[in-house]
């Protein structure tokens, strides 16, 4: 893991300090009083990459291009949009609804899993991992403790588990059909120029490619499919075995499906044999 440090706002009150001191010692961070020193000053002192920054009511991840910090963004809107009546191109791809239990690998800033658990309702799971630690820390936190007048968009946020894991290793403890869906959403190696607002979790991303032994292991967990999202005209589609279901011509993401329904025998221990179909 990178290097980083853990320290607070400038002024911070007494419960901010402990709650530092904590972080820093679950994440094995190191804590360091905030004074009057610029993050690029405790960058340079500490010889740190990134700092977790304890704020008074949040948590942020100061990284080198800008700080992060968990927001439901896109999540109210389109639960808005679900809500009036409108569709959503991943709920369309998952195909969940009241009930249903997602594995989400690729947790991120969480917008997606918040969507998926407003779908699957208290009836239903929705589990999302994150490998990177800084990541899964502030964006639990903030499903946890996030303030909005929404209470559909506050439900939703808190039924979310969060696990900081790796998904290749977690998929491997799963039972055959634990999960409805699994869902993949890795980082884009090749960024979409307007998405700007990414770019501060770019550097603890995780950019390796998603390994075809991963697709099988989801192929094994899944009860119905595995989906993966990435950008329009990515070859990782063909390379691991995904049916493009929907990807326009004008449009910067696609989903890819490998749909289970269609092929009930067949033998999913190899990725090889872990057909696709349109949905």
């Amino acid at each position: 893991m990178e290097n980083f440090i853990v320290t607070t706002t400038r002024k911070p009150d007494s419960a901010q300090e402990i709650f530092a001191e904590e972080i820093s010692q679950k994440l094995g961070g190191k804590f360091i009083q905030r004074e009057d020193f610029s993050f690029d000053l405790l960058k340079k002192n500490h010889d740190a990459e990134n700092i977790l920054l304890v704020k008074k009511n949040s948590l942020s991840i100061v990284t080198a291009e800008g700080e992060l910090f968990f927001h439901p963004n896109t999540a109210h809107l389109r639960i808005k949009n679900l809500r009036g009546g409108e569709g959503d191109r991943l709920i369309d791809a998952l195909k969940i609804s009241d009930g249903s239990k997602v594995l989400d690998c690729t947790l991120g800033l969480g917008s997606d899993a918040i969507v998926e658990s407003f779908i699957v309702g208290a009836a239903g799971k929705v589990v999302a991992l994150e490998i990177n630690p800084l990541i899964a820390e502030i964006v639990s936190h903030g499903l946890k403790n996030f303030s909005d007048d929404s209470p559909h968009i506050l439900e939703a946020m808190r039924r979310v588990k969060v696990i900081n894991t790796d998904c290749g290793e977690f998929l491997k403890t799963c039972a055959d059909n634990s999960f409805d869906v699994v869902y993949f959403d890795p980082m884009f190696r090749r960024p979409i120029k307007k998405s700007s607002g990414l770019n501060p979790i770019r550097p603890l991303a995780d950019n390796r490619p998603l390994a075809k032994e991963i697709i099988a292991e989801a192929c094994r967990v899944a009860k119905f499919r595995v989906v993966l999202k990435e950008h329009n005209g990515s070859s990782e589609f063909v390379r691991l075995g995904f049916k493009i279901v929907d990807g326009g011509k004008y449009s910067s993401v696609a989903f890819g499906v490998i749909d289970k329904n269609f092929f009930p025998s067949v033998d999913l221990n190899s990725q090889a044999k872990c057909k696709t179909s349109v949905s």
